[in-house]
């Protein structure tokens, strides 16, 4: 049987790639209903699947966001592993999608080695095809076998100042733009800790809509009268919620326009 958190949260992935808006994916039963959720796993990966159970929702929202979070590192590992950049840069999306999920799950969720090969294969080989899941077993296997040893590879930070932002653009999955521009306003130190604090627990982070004329402390307010908790980001126009996100979605702040759940790395300074 395949997992259901996978497959929702692949199916996902797709969407947000293709353009599709973070507040469609965010309902009590993961999209607009239950049904509508499982026509989208149907129509994309050609199989249905049980409606999702809270646990499942609670895990395809960390796999979701931290997938997309990651995305810069977890593509270079990618193509590292890849036997040449050419099937990196060749490969069928929903292929990516889940090898994106199973590095993701390996190096940042903890999920046991042998539980993530084998979801994600089984995965690949049927939405895809048996040499799908193969590729996807050789790939992960030799992340697990990297991992382990501990000689995953990363970029040298050595060169000019704009070769040293892209690679640590890569290892803390940031926009090259804004490592530059963090290193040259705040220094290289100071731009680390911003990254990781960034890269922080899984969140949502919303962005108040100023071109409404809300500012973050009208949203602040409805947030506080929800009873629902958040930390105020070092960006001015966003908020993290770590939990409370249903509560935000039912009161209608994002329908409304009040805001907008959005990564805090594509806001500007």
């Amino acid at each position: 049987m395949l997992s259901v958190p996978e497959a929702v949260a692949v199916v996902r992935l797709l969407r947000i790639e293709k353009g599709k808006a973070f507040v469609d994916l965010l309902n009590e039963k993961a999209n607009d209903s239950g049904d509508k959720e499982i026509g989208y796993v149907q129509r994309t990966l050609g199989f249905s699947t049980r409606y999702l159970e809270d646990r499942d929702i609670r895990l395809v929202t960390v796999i979701v966001a931290g997938t997309v979070r990651w995305k810069r590192y977890l593509d270079y590992l990618i193509m590292s592993l890849c036997s040449e950049e050419k099937v990196f840069r060749e490969m069928e999306p929903l292929l990516l999608q889940i090898l994106r999920i199973g590095f993701f799950e390996i190096l940042k969720l903890d999920v046991p080695a042998y539980a993530a090969v084998d979801e994600n294969v089984r995965l690949a080989k049927v939405a895809l095809r048996p040499g799908a899941g193969n590729m996807v077993n050789a790939i992960l296997r030799k992340l697990v076998l990297l991992k382990e040893t501990d000689s995953l590879p990363l970029p040298k930070i050595e060169g000019d100042d704009r070769a040293q932002a892209r690679a640590l653009s890569i290892i803390y999955s940031h926009p090259v733009w804004m490592v530059r521009r963090w290193i040259r306003f705040h220094g290289k130190d100071e731009a680390l800790r911003l990254m990781n604090w960034n890269n922080s627990d899984p969140h949502f982070s919303l962005r108040v809509n100023t071109s409404k004329g809300y500012t973050r402390a009208d949203l602040v307010k409805r947030l506080e009268s929800l009873q629902v908790h958040y930390e105020e980001s070092i960006m001015d126009e966003f908020v993290r919620i770590r939990e409370g996100m249903q509560q935000v979605l039912k009161a209608g702040l994002l329908k409304d326009g009040i805001c907008a759940v959005q990564d805090e790395s594509a806001g500007k300074l």
